[in-house]
């Protein structure tokens, strides 16, 4: 719940303006403090980043960043209230919810529309299915298919072993009430695990600690934000008093009774300065580079473990949407080698704008295969692989710009999310506590430190966790009675 108002004293400093900082920031000062955020780059929303081909607001754009929504987000769906974002939410098409986008199978590249068949066969030449009820094998089916779809590279490599134990469970479930389609041959994953929550237990550590993600992005109730996701930072930034400093790259944090020292530098050489309060949401990939002095053996600990999965997104500016000719109206492709993923987004932009296809979407290990090339070479790249399913990519003058992030990459993120993938639920918990935990007066947010990592709502959970910590040690330690529990 967003903290109440009430008024206070001394000054706060957040590092970081991504949604975790500016967050933080804005609730630092509903509560009374001054706040100053520092930023290392040249832009706010770390991220979040909406790139736009051309000025004007309809420009065609693309998100490089975070994009998308889950209606069970309840924070962030809250800030898009707050910020007056609710009119610009639209339905976001996830990958292979159009019936004409492209799965890979055994049988090459089909139809989603086509492909019940060809899973199937593709989970028979892995498994002994054939003593499973018919609705176990399209479950297996189909999650299998999924997890190839989207799963990084170590994840689909022990796929087999991880389903095997989850099909015997899942023989034992009525499947029926889940299938789908004329055929009943598809099935909806999410209410099966919904609904029947023990199946988790048949799954290896891998796949466990990877299924909410997969359910999450292959599920109902997805959004996007007309117009950009970075609205959602712009707004935030605009409605602080204080300032918001870009081109501030913080190099050491030094932790001391009365506060916390900052070594900034910029074009103008490096300072360091002193705040009563800090607040860090660098990513622990980011920080484990810096200078820190007076952290515990503990907290350097978990800032060198944590660790991080690369993403790269590729994205063709084009002068039509020419895959509608082909019957897709949106959602994605699984178009596996290098690209991976292929999203068609909306066509937001104005008449004669062009269309934004999102050609390659990559995570994990998978990133490192285009974002390892140089940027010019990204585009070609990915067009070179797309055209057999796409030739009109090489028609002249329809790609009419490019743009690409390597997120493992970027040095101001060193990776795209935090991942605690083959850890059970309760080294997970550990995890994120450590990660939270504060040093003196320096406290810390971010996904990292949330219980819901690689998700906007997970950094603005860390935000108001922090903002509370923070809020609370300004006010002193709480009365403490004769009956206090211990």
């Amino acid at each position: 719940m967003l903290i109440s108002s009430g008024r206070r004293t001394g000054g706060a400093v957040v590092i970081g303006a991504g949604i975790s900082g500016l967050v933080a920031a804005h609730e630092l000062e509903r509560l009374g403090h001054r706040v100053a955020v520092l930023e290392g780059s040249e832009r706010i929303g770390g991220r979040i980043h909406t790139h736009r081909f051309g000025a004007g607001d309809d420009a065609a754009y693309a998100e490089l960043g975070a994009m998308r929504i889950p209606q069970t987000h309840t924070l962030t769906m809250r800030y898009v209230a707050k910020l007056g974002l609710e009119s610009a939410l639209r339905p976001f098409s996830t990958i292979l919810s159009d019936e004409n986008n492209y799965l890979p199978t055994g049988r090459g590249f089909v139809r989603v529309r086509e492909a019940a068949g060809p899973v199937v066969e593709d989970l028979r030449r892995d498994l002994p299915v054939g003593r499973y009820r018919p609705a176990t094998v399209v479950f297996g089916a189909w999650l299998a298919a999924t997890v190839r779809v989207l799963g990084p590279g170590e994840l689909r490599d022990g796929l087999v072993g991880d389903l095997a134990g989850l099909l015997d469970l899942a023989d034992g479930v009525d499947l029926a009430p889940y299938l789908r389609g004329p055929a009943e041959d598809r099935i909806d994953l999410g209410q099966v695990f919904r609904d029947h929550p023990g199946l988790r237990a048949g799954c290896g550590r891998r796949l466990e600690g990877f299924l909410d993600d997969i359910l999450v992005e292959t599920g109902p109730g997805l959004w996007y934000l007309s117009g950009g996701m970075a609205q959602l930072t712009d707004r935030l930034a605009a409605s602080l008093r204080g300032p918001v400093l870009r081109r501030q790259e913080v190099t050491g944090l030094g932790v001391r009774t009365g506060g916390v020292d900052i070594r900034v530098r910029t074009r103008r050489g490096t300072r360091t300065m002193a705040y009563p309060l800090a607040l860090c949401t660098l990513p622990f990939s980011v920080l484990r580079g810096l200078d820190l002095d007076g952290f515990d053996e503990d907290k350097r600990d978990i800032i060198r473990s944590v660790e991080y999965g690369a993403a790269t997104k590729v994205v063709l500016h084009c002068r039509e949407a020419f895959w509608e000719r082909d019957g897709i109206l949106g959602g994605a492709s699984a178009t596996g080698g290098r690209t991976r993923q292929t999203y068609y987004p909306p066509r937001d932009a104005g008449p004669g704008r062009g269309a934004v296809l999102l050609g390659s979407y990559a995570i994990a290990e998978d990133a490192d295969l285009l974002g390892s090339l140089p940027k010019a070479r990204r585009p070609e790249a990915v067009v070179e692989e797309l055209a057999p399913l796409h030739p009109e990519l090489k028609e002249p003058g329809m790609v009419l710009d490019s743009v690409s992030v390597a997120w493992g990459r970027n040095p101001w993120s060193q990776g795209c999310t935090s991942r605690r993938w083959g850890k059970d639920a309760a080294a997970r918990t550990v995890e994120r506590r450590r990660a939270a935990r504060p040093q003196g007066r320096l406290f810390f947010a971010g996904e990292h430190c949330s219980s819901c990592p690689a998700w906007i709502n997970g950094a603005i959970e860390s935000a108001l966790g922090a903002v509370k910590a923070m809020d609370a040690y300004v006010q002193g330690p709480p009365q403490r009675h004769d009956d206090a529990e211990d």
